[in-house]
């Protein structure tokens, strides 16, 4: 047996645009459909995104009014763990042929919110419709895969009397960073105001220099809100929906996150209140509506953080709430979008055979400048993984720092050095290990990809920082947590 299928032994032992969830039954005059995007090969650790045409989708004109997103393994059907392998982000972008209608339409995180609209309402498809596909998977671990992203819809084809009653909606993607293919942001510990940090609001250089706030929309016509949800990381708490109409601001929805997982704020294991499903809201031409998100910043540090907040609208409609008069009836408490997943039931934290890298005895020392190499997901000295002698933490002298490079890069395989609390040697989970030292330290994804598309830092190298104080540092991958590794500061 390799190691690296010894450490995934050893470790068991999107976003999403979303309404509440309706209970499974199919809704009222629609045909229920299941489409298949793939198969996606998998390659280790892989954690790249990728963008193709996606020829699954309704055939006929009609209403989408319900979207349940999935990700199943092709050799049996299965849904994989997420700590194993997951769906970092699919994201479902829909055009029409005159160009009217364009841009994100759906989405999903590992949370895989199901969209489920309020009755009456729908987005609307054509069969020339142009349905494209961005989807990151990311594998944890070193062995290949082959999947299948999965998306069942509610569909009412013209062809029955209910469509003739349907009202259409659009999704106006609200995100802090704007549309971009992949919109993310750092939250560093002990950062923000009493251990909780906003973005943008808490960050002076969220915007700096770009002339306009990413995370606004002015509205072009009088329209309806008709629901929203969002989409936050591990360590996320809510994400806001505030309107401003003149020099009045307020906020129409929080939607709250729902930690299923035991050690609280710290998973995938989540879900997202969304709106009520009599929530509407009216807004006028020229309102601007901005989001934000709020993490948890006592705990820990989260690197590559994301506050999106999709709305359905109906576009140049009349009606709704008008929330600076109506505020306690608009911004009211939702209901989470769907209950605990299987999936995420391996949490991690349990006692491992990994040693305390603060009583292994000195590895070699790096001089200043010095290299240690990452290859085959192994840290080349200070693994604490490993056998024998490659345990031991390297000893670099205080003032000075070594490198560490990426051998895998390469390959399309990204790794960091991201500090944790020592002895940081539990079983790998959803739940740890997590960024969570009390001096932070991280390399960024070390790899190369498209610039703007992709999670790499377009660098290989990263450098231990010059002004640790004595004393031995533990540290993992945020791409693959089963790796672990030590280093050491020592006169």
């Amino acid at each position: 047996m390799n190691l690296r299928r010894l450490c995934l032994l050893v470790g068991v032992a999107l976003l999403a645009l979303a309404l509440p969830a309706s209970a499974s039954a199919t809704t009222k005059g629609a045909k229920r459909i299941t489409y298949k995007f793939g198969p996606v090969n998998i390659k280790p650790g892989q954690n790249t995104i990728e963008l193709e045409n996606n020829n699954g989708f309704p055939r006929v004109p009609g209403y989408i009014t319900r979207f349940k997103p999935d990700l199943v393994r092709v050799k049996d059907g299965s849904i994989p763990r997420v700590d194993v392998l997951h769906l970092h982000h699919a994201v479902w972008l829909v055009s029409d042929r005159e160009g009217k209608r364009s841009g994100p339409q759906f989405a999903a995180g590992e949370e895989k919110t199901i969209v489920d609209m309020p009755p009456g309402y729908g987005w609307r498809s054509e069969p020339t419709d142009r349905w494209v596909m961005n989807h990151m998977i990311h594998n944890l671990y070193a062995e290949p895969d082959r999947v299948y992203i999965t998306y069942t819809i509610d569909f009412i084809p013209d062809s029955s009397p209910k469509a003739r009653k349907m009202k259409p909606v659009e999704t106006q993607w609200m995100d802090v960073e704007g549309i971009k293919a992949y919109p993310v942001f750092d939250v560093h510990k002990g950062t923000g105001r009493r251990g909780k940090f906003t973005y943008p609001n808490h960050d002076p250089n969220a915007y700096r220099g770009l002339g306009y706030r990413r995370n606004e929309w002015r509205v072009r016509e009088d329209s309806m809100l008709v629901g929203t949800a969002a989409h936050l990381h591990p360590g996320g708490l809510y994400g806001d929906l505030w309107l401003q109409r003149g020099n009045r601001k307020v906020r129409l929805f929080r939607s709250r996150a729902k930690y299923f997982e035991p050690a609280g704020a710290v998973s995938w294991d989540v879900s997202m209140e969304a709106t009520p499903r009599d929530w509407r809201v009216q807004v006028r031409r020229g309102d601007i509506l901005s989001v934000t998100g709020t993490y948890d910043s006592k705990r820990a540090s989260w690197y590559e953080s994301m506050a999106i907040m999709p709305i359905a609208v109906r576009r140049g409609a009349q009606g709704g709430l008008d929330p600076f008069r109506n505020r306690r009836r608009v911004d009211r408490r939702g209901k989470i979008t769907h209950g605990h997943l299987r999936e995420n039931r391996v949490h991690g934290g349990k006692k491992w055979v990994l040693p305390d890298a603060r009583r292994l005895p000195d590895g070699p020392a790096v001089s200043n400048g010095g290299t240690v190499n990452i290859e085959g997901f192994v840290y080349g000295q200070g693994d604490l993984v490993g056998r024998g002698s490659l345990r031991n933490p390297p000893v670099v002298a205080p003032g000075q720092a070594f490198t560490y490079f990426n051998s895998d890069a390469p390959k399309q395989i990204e790794h960091t050095i991201t500090a944790c609390k020592a002895p940081c040697n539990k079983t790998t989970g959803i739940a740890y290990p997590l960024a969570d030292a009390k001096i932070q330290f991280d390399s960024g994804q070390l790899g190369f990809g498209p610039r703007g598309v992709t999670a790499a830092a377009q660098r290989d190298t990263w450098q231990t920082p010059n002004n640790l104080p004595s004393g031995t540092y533990t540290y993992f991958c945020r791409v693959h947590p089963f790796m672990r590794g030590a280093f050491r500061v020592k006169q």
